[in-house]
């Protein structure tokens, strides 16, 4: 309500003091209504948010491709709002607002891995804390708490991400870094068999609109020319599913269920090939429906201008729990209840805020800022932009030069809203195991840049060098899929283009280790190191070229830096292991091997080298049981039964030396 207070004293005059007192005083009676409802009975809440969706692709808002028969189909027993806004265009920004109602610059969650507070508002502690069951299944690392999204799990009874697979040499994408909608919504569905009582929250994030755009069959051959196309008719139909499970348990009509998409995708459109950097509509703007309990079969179309940010005040208004007083959301539940009269009158314009701080923390560029407000998108950057999106829905035709009256009054509207709204504590620091982030890279996204916000005017313009962050995309894409010269090659121009970007050197060091060009690798790599000493990746991936190239001496300091830097970077044990064992470093070795077998206890190498160096310490009976689990680990490998075979002949056991020996030649000849 204070919230609404505030908007309410920025209405035209015209409107009378006495006509908002009697909508402000309905709204209350509304809201107190719905208190004493979700007192009787308080209604389960399904949240999905759809990641990288663009609202022209549903079929209830316009849309003619026929991609979304089962979100329309809930569209028509909902309020749909049409014009929708997301607060910024990034996994973990969006959804941070999602969940605290708070605006990005209050906070202060602006890239991955950015820490969510503590102190925030947060959706699943507050409903947890009114007896909710609280569950959460994610379909991507990037809102994994030990990968994108640190915190995120807070108040929530079961969080389903676990990103981090324990096999050193896994490969597959939908094991590491994301997993597709069908798997997400089985284990949502299984979690409901578990916990048929409510109340209950689950939310559940659907990643597969996000690129590389990869549908499953028969997605993928009936939208083989439109592969962005399948992916949303694919995760229809998984929604689909998940609805159809929630009627045939008989939640589905008291429940109430939000649908949003958390940002869209610029497609090529004003340069921008995925998303991250613009403001425009097309990542932007974002469908938005929302079903009330027991909402019977008529829906709601709102046409007001609307934000994320207003969707956890909705839902705790719908329920009946007080809005804490940090949220700077609006409830939108008397919006969707009012006729055409005066209530939906007072939400009549507006404005809706966005802003983008990617492109700084990712290439050292100015941040974006963005106002949706009367008929005009205005968006503060070094070179500002204003468009009439009345008469220029596509947003080309650029009216700062002329209409700079307009221009400048919007600029003093963002600074005073951004003054208002942002958070004056210190952001939480960003702490990830850096296997993990290596791993967010695999998603398309550049980290590890400066965490400070910056102003517009403060870099280089994203316009002027958004086809820099496509040519990264580019090379990321082309690494995931194998094809490391051709993802080299781009790095190397980008480098050429920006020799500033330094996690350029970093990127193209890896690609140059893809390839096994150790030699090129190295001095790319130790320049990335002396660019970001701090970093502990820096020194891993130095030493590993370092080890390429036969140096295992000097890759042992790397390593033992970035471990010290992260005692939990079980990559570089397993590589700080190896360079003991090649610089026959005995107690050292011995050391690191158990050290890897904390982090990995079925780690083949790691018993096989540990056997071996018990064997030099003269703890012969010490190797016997390292080397047998090293074999049963993998039964067709003869060289832990060649090292068995000489421990046992030296602890004088000979008929178990001449086994081993012969399981070992055996193996030698007929297993590999």
């Amino acid at each position: 309500m204070r919230q609404l207070m505030i908007r309410i004293s920025n209405t035209p005059k015209s409107m009378g003091v006495i006509r908002q007192w009697l909508v402000v005083a309905w709204l209350a009676a509304s809201a107190l209504a719905a208190t004493g409802a979700a007192k009787a009975a308080p209604p389960n809440i399904v949240l999905i948010t759809l990641d990288t969706t663009r609202a022209d692709r549903m079929g209830f808002l316009g849309s003619k491709r026929g991609l979304t028969p089962n979100l329309d189909a809930l569209a028509r027993q909902s309020a749909v709002f049409t014009h929708a806004y997301a607060q910024a265009p990034l996994t973990p920004v969006s959804h941070a607002t999602i969940f605290t109602g708070t605006y990005p610059q209050f906070h202060q969650v602006l890239d991955f891995p950015m820490p969510l507070a503590k102190d925030l508002p947060f959706a699943p502690e507050i409903l947890r804390a009114h007896g909710y069951h609280t569950a959460a299944f994610i379909g991507s690392l990037a809102l994994d708490p030990a990968g994108g999204a640190p915190g995120f799990d807070r108040g929530f009874d079961t969080y389903y991400a676990d990103f981090h697979s324990k096999d050193f040499h896994e490969k597959d994408r939908y094991k590491t870094v994301e997993r597709r909608g069908g798997e997400v919504v089985a284990h949502a569905l299984a979690w409901l068999t578990e916990h048929p009582k409510g109340p209950f929250f689950i939310w559940v994030h659907l990643y597969d609109p996000h690129d590389p755009y990869d549908p499953p069959e028969p997605y993928k051959s009936r939208y083989g020319k439109e592969p962005y196309d399948g992916e949303i008719a694919y995760v229809d139909s998984v929604v689909g599913k998940l609805l159809h499970e929630l009627k045939t348990r008989g939640v589905y009509e008291g429940a109430a269920i939000a649908v949003m998409a958390d940002h869209g995708e610029s497609l090529g459109a004003h340069g921008e090939e995925t998303h991250g950097v613009f403001l425009y509509d097309e990542t932007i703007r974002v469908p938005l429906v929302i079903k009330l309990p027991h909402a019977g079969g008529v829906g709601k179309r709102v046409e007001n201008r609307v934000e994320l940010v207003d969707v956890l005040p909705t839902l705790l208004q719908v329920v009946g729990i007080e809005v804490p007083a940090e949220v700077q959301g609006e409830s939108l539940l008397g919006m969707m209840k009012a006729g055409n009269g005066e209530a939906a009158e007072l939400f009549r314009d507006r404005p809706a805020y966005s802003e983008s701080d990617y492109p700084h923390t990712a290439f050292g560029w100015s941040a974006e800022r963005s106002l949706r407000t009367g008929k005009y998108l205005y968006i503060q950057a070094p070179r500002q932009e204003l468009y009439d999106q009345t008469a220029d829905p596509n947003e080309v035709h650029d009216l700062s030069g002329t209409s700079t009256a307009v221009s400048g009054t919007l600029a003093g509207q963002v600074n005073v809203f951004r003054a208002k709204t942002c958070n004056s504590r210190e952001a939480p620091k960003a702490v990830v195991d850096p296997s993990a982030q290596e791993k967010l890279a695999a998603l398309g996204y550049v980290s590890g840049g400066p965490a400070t916000t910056v102003g517009p005017g403060e870099g280089a313009d994203p316009k002027d060098k958004v086809e820099i962050s496509n040519m990264v995309h580019r090379a990321n894409a082309f690494r995931e899929s194998g094809h490391f010269k051709e993802a080299a090659a781009l790095l190397q121009q980008v480098i050429a283009k920006e020799p500033g970007l330094t996690g350029m050197y970093a990127k193209l060091g890896e690609n140059l280790l893809d390839l096994k060009e150790y030699e090129q690798a190295v001095p790319v790599l130790r320049k990335a190191m002396e660019l970001d000493p701090d970093s502990p990746m820096s020194h891993f991936r130095l030493a590993k070229g370092l080890m390429g190239t036969g140096d295992f001496a000097a890759a042992v300091p790397e390593l033992e830096l970035a471990v010290a830097k992260v005692p939990n970077f079980a990559d570089a044990h397993v590589f700080l292991e190896m360079a003991y064992a090649r610089t026959n470093r005995v107690p050292e070795t011995i050391r690191e091997c158990r050290t890897v077998l904390e982090f990995l206890p079925d780690h083949f190498g790691s018993y096989l080298i540990l056997g071996r160096f018990l064997e030099l310490s003269g703890d012969l009976e010490g190797a016997v049981p390292n080397l047998k689990k090293a074999a049963a680990l993998q039964p067709k490998a003869a060289e832990p039964h060649i090292i068995l075979a000489d421990v046992y002949d030296r602890l004088g056991r000979k008929t178990d030396a001449a086994r081993e020996l012969k399981e070992a030649r055996r193996l030698g000849a007929d297993g590999q």
